[in-house]
Protein backbone atom coordinates (compact mmCIF):
# COMPACT_ATOMS: atom_id res chain seq x y z
CA UNK A 1 0.00 0.00 0.00
CA UNK A 2 1.46 3.37 -1.21
CA UNK A 3 2.16 6.17 1.79
CA UNK A 4 -0.08 9.52 1.71
CA UNK A 5 0.34 12.44 3.51
CA UNK A 6 -2.66 13.03 6.07
CA UNK A 7 -4.63 16.50 5.78
CA UNK A 8 -2.67 17.09 9.39
CA UNK A 9 0.94 16.61 8.53
CA UNK A 10 0.30 18.78 5.76
CA UNK A 11 -0.70 21.38 7.98
CA UNK A 12 2.30 21.08 10.07
CA UNK A 13 4.09 20.96 6.79
CA UNK A 14 2.91 24.69 5.73
CA UNK A 15 3.12 25.41 9.62
CA UNK A 16 7.33 24.54 9.31
CA UNK A 17 7.42 26.49 5.74
CA UNK A 18 6.91 29.69 7.09
CA UNK A 19 10.39 29.78 9.01
CA UNK A 20 13.68 30.74 7.13
CA UNK A 21 16.04 28.26 6.38
CA UNK A 22 19.44 28.15 7.91
CA UNK A 23 22.69 28.20 5.74
CA UNK A 24 25.52 26.61 6.58
CA UNK A 25 29.64 27.01 5.36
CA UNK A 26 31.73 24.75 4.19
CA UNK A 27 34.32 25.78 6.21
CA UNK A 28 31.78 25.99 9.69
CA UNK A 29 31.07 22.16 8.96
CA UNK A 30 34.87 21.19 8.45
CA UNK A 31 35.64 23.37 11.72
CA UNK A 32 32.79 21.47 13.66
CA UNK A 33 33.06 18.42 12.16
CA UNK A 34 37.16 18.03 13.37
CA UNK A 35 36.11 16.42 16.48
CA UNK A 36 32.71 14.43 16.22
CA UNK A 37 32.04 13.21 19.59
CA UNK A 38 28.77 11.70 21.07
CA UNK A 39 27.61 15.28 22.28
CA UNK A 40 28.56 17.45 18.77
CA UNK A 41 27.03 14.61 16.86
CA UNK A 42 24.20 15.31 19.31
CA UNK A 43 23.47 18.81 19.04
CA UNK A 44 24.23 18.23 15.13
CA UNK A 45 21.25 15.99 14.97
CA UNK A 46 19.17 17.99 17.36
CA UNK A 47 20.06 20.94 14.67
CA UNK A 48 19.12 18.75 11.69
CA UNK A 49 15.90 17.72 13.27
CA UNK A 50 14.78 21.29 12.93
CA UNK A 51 16.62 22.08 9.68
CA UNK A 52 15.99 19.59 7.78
CA UNK A 53 12.28 19.66 8.27
CA UNK A 54 12.11 23.15 7.27
CA UNK A 55 13.79 22.64 4.26
CA UNK A 56 11.45 19.45 3.15
CA UNK A 57 8.73 21.92 4.05
CA UNK A 58 9.72 24.66 1.82
CA UNK A 59 9.68 22.25 -1.32
CA UNK A 60 6.58 20.87 -0.15
CA UNK A 61 4.64 23.59 -0.37
CA UNK A 62 6.30 24.68 -3.39
CA UNK A 63 5.48 21.15 -5.60
CA UNK A 64 2.18 22.12 -3.94
CA UNK A 65 1.84 25.52 -5.70
CA UNK A 66 3.29 24.54 -8.73
CA UNK A 67 1.33 26.57 -11.54
CA UNK A 68 -0.26 25.65 -14.78
CA UNK A 69 -1.14 21.90 -13.84
CA UNK A 70 2.74 20.82 -13.22
CA UNK A 71 1.91 20.21 -10.04
CA UNK A 72 -0.92 17.53 -11.11
CA UNK A 73 1.61 15.57 -13.12
CA UNK A 74 1.89 11.87 -11.38
CA UNK A 75 6.09 11.88 -10.84
CA UNK A 76 5.85 15.56 -9.43
CA UNK A 77 3.19 14.52 -6.97
CA UNK A 78 5.51 11.28 -6.37
CA UNK A 79 8.71 13.35 -5.30
CA UNK A 80 6.12 15.89 -3.15
CA UNK A 81 5.08 12.07 -1.14
CA UNK A 82 9.03 11.24 -0.82
CA UNK A 83 9.63 14.82 0.57
CA UNK A 84 6.21 14.69 3.17
CA UNK A 85 7.02 11.20 4.49
CA UNK A 86 10.77 12.10 4.86
CA UNK A 87 9.45 14.99 7.15
CA UNK A 88 7.02 12.99 9.25
CA UNK A 89 10.06 10.72 9.64
CA UNK A 90 11.91 13.35 11.20
CA UNK A 91 9.74 14.95 13.31
CA UNK A 92 8.47 11.92 14.58
CA UNK A 93 11.74 10.71 15.99
CA UNK A 94 11.40 10.32 19.36
CA UNK A 95 14.08 12.30 21.48
CA UNK A 96 15.40 11.20 24.40
CA UNK A 97 14.92 12.04 27.78
CA UNK A 98 17.81 13.75 29.39
CA UNK A 99 18.96 14.16 32.99
CA UNK A 100 19.37 18.19 33.70
CA UNK A 101 23.31 17.85 34.09
CA UNK A 102 23.88 16.41 30.62
CA UNK A 103 21.08 19.13 29.21
CA UNK A 104 23.24 21.21 30.56
CA UNK A 105 26.76 20.06 29.30
CA UNK A 106 24.94 19.98 25.88
CA UNK A 107 24.43 23.97 25.48
CA UNK A 108 27.82 24.98 27.62
CA UNK A 109 30.82 25.23 24.65
CA UNK A 110 34.15 23.11 25.56
CA UNK A 111 36.45 24.36 28.14
CA UNK A 112 39.51 23.22 25.93
CA UNK A 113 39.60 23.67 22.52
CA UNK A 114 42.92 25.13 21.87
CA UNK A 115 43.60 27.78 19.17
CA UNK A 116 39.95 27.79 17.59
CA UNK A 117 38.13 27.86 21.00
CA UNK A 118 34.79 27.65 19.90
CA UNK A 119 34.07 30.49 18.02
CA UNK A 120 33.22 29.12 14.89
CA UNK A 121 33.81 31.24 11.67
CA UNK A 122 31.10 33.59 10.43
CA UNK A 123 29.50 32.24 7.54
CA UNK A 124 29.68 35.36 4.65
CA UNK A 125 26.49 35.82 2.06
CA UNK A 126 26.84 33.34 -1.03
CA UNK A 127 28.03 35.25 -4.16
CA UNK A 128 24.87 33.83 -6.41
CA UNK A 129 22.28 35.28 -4.44
CA UNK A 130 21.49 39.25 -6.15
CA UNK A 131 22.45 42.12 -4.35
CA UNK A 132 19.71 42.18 -1.23
CA UNK A 133 18.31 39.53 -1.83
CA UNK A 134 19.49 36.44 1.00
CA UNK A 135 16.65 33.83 0.38
CA UNK A 136 18.40 32.75 -3.31
CA UNK A 137 16.94 33.81 -6.78
CA UNK A 138 13.84 35.65 -6.25
CA UNK A 139 13.28 33.97 -3.24
CA UNK A 140 10.59 31.55 -2.21
CA UNK A 141 7.09 33.05 -2.66
CA UNK A 142 6.49 35.76 0.17
CA UNK A 143 4.01 33.29 1.61
CA UNK A 144 6.80 30.82 2.85
CA UNK A 145 8.97 33.67 4.46
CA UNK A 146 6.43 36.34 5.51
CA UNK A 147 4.58 35.95 8.69
CA UNK A 148 6.82 33.80 10.82
CA UNK A 149 9.81 34.94 9.52
CA UNK A 150 10.50 38.07 11.53
CA UNK A 151 9.89 35.87 15.01
CA UNK A 152 12.30 33.15 14.44
CA UNK A 153 15.08 35.32 12.85
CA UNK A 154 16.22 35.87 16.48
CA UNK A 155 16.52 32.26 17.77
CA UNK A 156 18.67 31.47 14.47
CA UNK A 157 19.76 27.84 15.23
CA UNK A 158 23.43 27.42 15.25
CA UNK A 159 24.53 24.59 13.07
CA UNK A 160 27.80 24.16 15.10
CA UNK A 161 27.89 24.21 18.76
CA UNK A 162 30.93 23.29 20.61
CA UNK A 163 30.06 21.51 23.70
CA UNK A 164 32.06 20.14 27.01
CA UNK A 165 33.62 17.11 25.98
CA UNK A 166 34.80 16.42 29.40
CA UNK A 167 33.39 13.63 30.69
CA UNK A 168 31.20 10.36 29.00
CA UNK A 169 27.93 11.03 27.76
CA UNK A 170 24.56 8.67 28.61
CA UNK A 171 24.72 5.49 26.72
CA UNK A 172 20.98 7.13 25.35
CA UNK A 173 22.48 9.73 23.64
CA UNK A 174 24.61 7.30 21.43
CA UNK A 175 21.78 5.23 20.57
CA UNK A 176 19.77 8.35 19.62
CA UNK A 177 22.29 9.59 16.97
CA UNK A 178 22.73 6.07 15.31
CA UNK A 179 19.10 5.98 15.36
CA UNK A 180 19.08 9.80 14.04
CA UNK A 181 21.57 8.49 11.49
CA UNK A 182 19.58 5.77 10.38
CA UNK A 183 16.89 7.88 9.82
CA UNK A 184 18.68 10.10 7.48
CA UNK A 185 20.26 6.86 5.87
CA UNK A 186 16.87 5.87 4.82
CA UNK A 187 15.89 9.70 3.73
CA UNK A 188 19.25 9.79 1.38
CA UNK A 189 17.93 6.07 -0.41
CA UNK A 190 14.15 7.58 -0.98
CA UNK A 191 15.71 10.56 -2.45
CA UNK A 192 18.26 8.80 -4.48
CA UNK A 193 15.42 9.07 -7.89
CA UNK A 194 14.44 12.37 -7.22
CA UNK A 195 16.33 14.28 -10.33
CA UNK A 196 15.30 11.75 -12.74
CA UNK A 197 11.70 11.50 -11.57
CA UNK A 198 11.21 15.15 -11.41
CA UNK A 199 12.26 15.23 -15.24
CA UNK A 200 9.99 12.85 -15.90
CA UNK A 201 7.33 14.93 -14.08
CA UNK A 202 8.67 17.65 -16.35
CA UNK A 203 8.05 15.46 -19.38
CA UNK A 204 4.72 14.62 -18.56
CA UNK A 205 3.81 18.45 -18.71
CA UNK A 206 5.39 18.44 -21.88
CA UNK A 207 3.73 16.25 -23.21
CA UNK A 208 0.46 17.18 -22.11
CA UNK A 209 0.56 20.58 -22.64
CA UNK A 210 2.41 19.74 -26.30
CA UNK A 211 5.19 22.26 -25.37
CA UNK A 212 9.05 21.97 -26.65
CA UNK A 213 9.98 24.77 -23.77
CA UNK A 214 9.78 24.68 -20.44
CA UNK A 215 8.37 28.75 -19.42
CA UNK A 216 11.07 30.74 -17.40
CA UNK A 217 9.13 30.82 -13.90
CA UNK A 218 9.58 26.62 -14.10
CA UNK A 219 13.18 26.74 -15.20
CA UNK A 220 13.81 29.12 -11.89
CA UNK A 221 11.48 26.83 -9.57
CA UNK A 222 13.88 23.64 -10.88
CA UNK A 223 16.89 26.03 -9.98
CA UNK A 224 15.65 26.37 -6.74
CA UNK A 225 14.47 23.05 -6.59
CA UNK A 226 17.31 20.94 -7.23
CA UNK A 227 19.91 23.64 -5.24
CA UNK A 228 17.97 23.13 -2.37
CA UNK A 229 18.48 19.10 -2.60
CA UNK A 230 22.22 19.69 -2.90
CA UNK A 231 21.89 21.35 0.08
CA UNK A 232 19.64 18.69 1.72
CA UNK A 233 22.08 15.76 0.49
CA UNK A 234 24.84 17.73 1.81
CA UNK A 235 23.81 17.96 5.71
CA UNK A 236 22.65 14.80 5.38
CA UNK A 237 25.92 13.11 3.57
CA UNK A 238 27.56 15.32 6.12
CA UNK A 239 26.08 14.18 8.87
CA UNK A 240 26.20 10.45 7.99
CA UNK A 241 29.64 10.96 7.43
CA UNK A 242 30.67 12.35 10.52
CA UNK A 243 28.73 9.65 12.11
CA UNK A 244 30.54 7.03 10.26
CA UNK A 245 33.90 8.65 10.69
CA UNK A 246 34.35 8.23 14.46
CA UNK A 247 35.15 4.31 13.87
CA UNK A 248 37.72 5.04 10.76
CA UNK A 249 39.56 8.25 9.78
CA UNK A 250 41.28 9.48 6.89
CA UNK A 251 43.07 12.56 8.38
CA UNK A 252 42.16 14.66 5.50
CA UNK A 253 38.83 14.13 5.50
CA UNK A 254 35.86 15.49 7.56
CA UNK A 255 32.63 13.78 6.57
CA UNK A 256 32.33 14.02 2.91
CA UNK A 257 34.66 17.25 2.57
CA UNK A 258 38.40 16.80 1.94
CA UNK A 259 40.88 19.24 3.47
CA UNK A 260 43.11 18.38 0.79
CA UNK A 261 40.77 17.99 -2.39
CA UNK A 262 43.70 17.28 -5.02
CA UNK A 263 42.81 19.14 -8.27
CA UNK A 264 45.05 17.43 -10.66
CA UNK A 265 43.96 14.00 -9.19
CA UNK A 266 40.16 14.74 -10.05
CA UNK A 267 40.34 16.24 -12.73
CA UNK A 268 42.85 13.09 -14.57
CA UNK A 269 40.22 10.91 -12.99
CA UNK A 270 37.34 13.22 -14.81
CA UNK A 271 39.15 13.17 -18.40
CA UNK A 272 40.01 9.23 -18.09
CA UNK A 273 36.10 8.57 -17.31
CA UNK A 274 34.20 11.58 -19.82
CA UNK A 275 37.16 9.73 -22.50
CA UNK A 276 35.70 6.36 -21.76
CA UNK A 277 32.01 7.18 -21.77
CA UNK A 278 32.93 8.67 -25.23
CA UNK A 279 34.34 5.87 -26.77
CA UNK A 280 32.05 3.91 -26.03
CA UNK A 281 29.17 5.84 -26.96
CA UNK A 282 30.25 6.30 -30.72
CA UNK A 283 32.24 3.38 -30.75
CA UNK A 284 35.74 4.89 -30.95
CA UNK A 285 39.50 3.21 -31.34
CA UNK A 286 39.95 6.38 -29.36
CA UNK A 287 38.62 9.46 -28.07
CA UNK A 288 39.57 13.07 -28.33
CA UNK A 289 42.52 13.12 -26.35
CA UNK A 290 42.91 15.87 -23.29
CA UNK A 291 45.57 18.03 -22.35
CA UNK A 292 45.66 18.74 -18.50
CA UNK A 293 47.95 21.80 -17.17
CA UNK A 294 47.87 22.05 -13.36
CA UNK A 295 50.48 22.16 -10.35
CA UNK A 296 50.63 18.67 -9.00
CA UNK A 297 50.77 20.07 -5.15
CA UNK A 298 47.50 22.26 -5.71
CA UNK A 299 44.90 21.42 -2.71
CA UNK A 300 42.05 23.26 -1.50
CA UNK A 301 39.26 22.43 0.70
CA UNK A 302 36.29 21.13 -1.30
CA UNK A 303 33.73 18.27 -1.74
CA UNK A 304 35.17 16.23 -4.02
CA UNK A 305 32.17 14.08 -5.43
CA UNK A 306 30.89 17.39 -5.98
CA UNK A 307 34.45 18.63 -8.41
CA UNK A 308 34.08 15.29 -9.74
CA UNK A 309 31.05 15.63 -11.09
CA UNK A 310 30.97 19.28 -12.39
CA UNK A 311 33.99 18.10 -14.52
CA UNK A 312 33.15 15.06 -15.56
CA UNK A 313 29.81 16.81 -17.05
CA UNK A 314 31.83 19.67 -18.77
CA UNK A 315 34.40 17.25 -20.17
CA UNK A 316 31.79 14.93 -21.30
CA UNK A 317 30.33 17.62 -23.20
CA UNK A 318 33.09 18.96 -25.14
CA UNK A 319 33.98 15.59 -26.13
CA UNK A 320 30.78 15.34 -27.75
CA UNK A 321 30.85 18.78 -29.43
CA UNK A 322 34.40 17.86 -30.55
CA UNK A 323 33.54 14.35 -32.31
CA UNK A 324 30.17 15.65 -33.36
CA UNK A 325 31.80 18.53 -35.38
CA UNK A 326 34.75 16.75 -36.77
CA UNK A 327 32.90 13.20 -37.59
CA UNK A 328 33.15 9.98 -35.86
CA UNK A 329 35.33 8.64 -38.45
CA UNK A 330 38.47 11.42 -38.22
CA UNK A 331 41.88 9.57 -37.45
CA UNK A 332 43.06 12.74 -35.09
CA UNK A 333 40.71 15.25 -33.03
CA UNK A 334 41.81 18.48 -32.01
CA UNK A 335 43.01 18.19 -28.39
CA UNK A 336 40.59 19.61 -25.64
CA UNK A 337 42.69 21.80 -22.88
CA UNK A 338 42.24 21.74 -19.30
CA UNK A 339 43.78 24.66 -17.60
CA UNK A 340 44.31 25.20 -13.77
CA UNK A 341 44.55 28.61 -11.78
CA UNK A 342 45.27 29.47 -8.68
CA UNK A 343 44.03 32.56 -7.50
CA UNK A 344 43.49 34.08 -3.50
CA UNK A 345 40.20 33.83 -3.67
CA UNK A 346 39.27 31.03 -6.76
CA UNK A 347 40.77 28.11 -8.26
CA UNK A 348 39.49 28.29 -11.73
CA UNK A 349 39.69 25.68 -14.19
CA UNK A 350 39.21 26.55 -17.96
CA UNK A 351 37.94 23.50 -20.41
CA UNK A 352 38.56 24.43 -23.95
CA UNK A 353 37.63 22.44 -26.80
CA UNK A 354 37.65 22.81 -30.46
CA UNK A 355 33.82 21.53 -31.13
CA UNK A 356 32.30 24.03 -33.24
CA UNK A 357 31.03 26.08 -30.71
CA UNK A 358 26.79 27.25 -29.98
CA UNK A 359 25.89 30.07 -31.95
CA UNK A 360 25.23 33.54 -29.21
CA UNK A 361 21.51 33.19 -29.74
CA UNK A 362 21.49 29.65 -28.21
CA UNK A 363 23.74 30.21 -25.40
CA UNK A 364 20.62 30.56 -22.94
CA UNK A 365 19.35 27.20 -24.36
CA UNK A 366 22.54 25.89 -22.62
CA UNK A 367 21.03 26.62 -19.03
CA UNK A 368 17.58 25.05 -19.63
CA UNK A 369 16.66 22.07 -17.74
CA UNK A 370 15.56 19.08 -20.68
CA UNK A 371 17.04 20.99 -23.36
CA UNK A 372 15.61 18.45 -25.93
CA UNK A 373 12.62 18.18 -28.31
CA UNK A 374 9.58 16.04 -27.20
CA UNK A 375 9.94 13.14 -29.68
CA UNK A 376 13.84 12.99 -29.23
CA UNK A 377 13.88 13.13 -25.55
CA UNK A 378 14.36 9.81 -23.78
CA UNK A 379 11.71 8.15 -21.33
CA UNK A 380 13.52 8.05 -18.09
CA UNK A 381 13.40 4.88 -16.02
CA UNK A 382 13.19 6.12 -12.18
CA UNK A 383 15.99 3.62 -11.31
CA UNK A 384 18.15 4.64 -14.36
CA UNK A 385 21.63 5.32 -12.48
CA UNK A 386 19.84 6.41 -9.65
CA UNK A 387 22.28 8.63 -7.84
CA UNK A 388 23.30 10.99 -10.50
CA UNK A 389 22.84 11.08 -14.22
CA UNK A 390 26.37 9.80 -14.74
CA UNK A 391 25.53 7.24 -17.48
CA UNK A 392 24.36 8.48 -20.79
CA UNK A 393 26.81 10.54 -23.32
CA UNK A 394 23.92 12.87 -24.51
CA UNK A 395 21.85 12.94 -20.44
CA UNK A 396 19.12 14.46 -21.20
CA UNK A 397 20.10 18.44 -20.74
CA UNK A 398 20.72 18.41 -17.29
CA UNK A 399 24.24 18.57 -17.08
CA UNK A 400 25.22 21.95 -17.08
CA UNK A 401 22.36 23.58 -15.55
CA UNK A 402 22.85 20.79 -12.71
CA UNK A 403 26.70 21.85 -12.62
CA UNK A 404 26.31 25.07 -12.47
CA UNK A 405 24.11 24.35 -9.15
CA UNK A 406 26.77 22.85 -7.49
CA UNK A 407 29.52 25.39 -7.97
CA UNK A 408 27.36 28.33 -6.83
CA UNK A 409 26.41 26.33 -3.98
CA UNK A 410 29.71 26.85 -2.36
CA UNK A 411 30.13 29.99 -3.85
CA UNK A 412 31.84 29.43 -6.96
CA UNK A 413 30.45 29.96 -10.22
CA UNK A 414 29.77 28.17 -14.35
CA UNK A 415 30.10 29.99 -17.19
CA UNK A 416 30.44 29.51 -20.98
CA UNK A 417 31.95 31.61 -23.55
CA UNK A 418 31.50 30.32 -27.03
CA UNK A 419 33.16 31.03 -30.65
CA UNK A 420 30.71 29.67 -33.28
CA UNK A 421 32.66 27.94 -36.16
CA UNK A 422 35.58 27.39 -33.50
CA UNK A 423 34.23 26.21 -30.32
CA UNK A 424 33.69 26.78 -26.44
CA UNK A 425 35.45 27.56 -23.52
CA UNK A 426 34.09 26.78 -20.00
CA UNK A 427 35.04 28.32 -17.02
CA UNK A 428 34.32 26.73 -13.58
CA UNK A 429 35.52 29.02 -10.42
CA UNK A 430 35.85 27.65 -7.60
CA UNK A 431 35.42 29.47 -3.98
CA UNK A 432 38.80 29.02 -2.35
CA UNK A 433 37.90 30.75 0.98
CA UNK A 434 35.42 28.25 1.71
CA UNK A 435 33.29 30.77 4.00
CA UNK A 436 30.24 31.67 2.13
CA UNK A 437 26.90 30.58 2.89
CA UNK A 438 24.21 28.00 1.26
CA UNK A 439 22.16 29.79 -0.99
CA UNK A 440 19.25 29.00 0.47
CA UNK A 441 15.69 30.08 -0.75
Amino acid sequence: MSWKASERLMDTIRHYARFPATGVSLRQMVQFGERPSTGTLFRASQFLAEELPIRLAHRVQELDDLPDGLNEMPSVNKVKDWYAQSFEEITQLPRPNLPADVRSRLTKPAKHYGRNTLKLSEATPNPSLGEGDTSGWGGLHASANGHGANKTKSLSRRYFAMVDDSSEWPPELQLYNQRFAQTLHGIKRRHDGVVTTMAQGILEYKRQRQRMQINESIQSFLDRFYMSRIGIRMLIGQHIALTDQSRHRDPSYVGVICTKTNVQDLAQEAIENARFVCEDHYGLFEAPRVQLVCNPDLNFMYVPGHLSHMLFETLKNSLRAVVEAHGEDKQEFPVTKVIVAEGKEDITIKISDEGGGIPRSAIPLVWTYMYTTVDRTPSLDPDFDKSDFKAPMAGFGYGLPISRLYARYFGGDLKLISMEGYGTDVYLHLNRLSSSSEPLQ
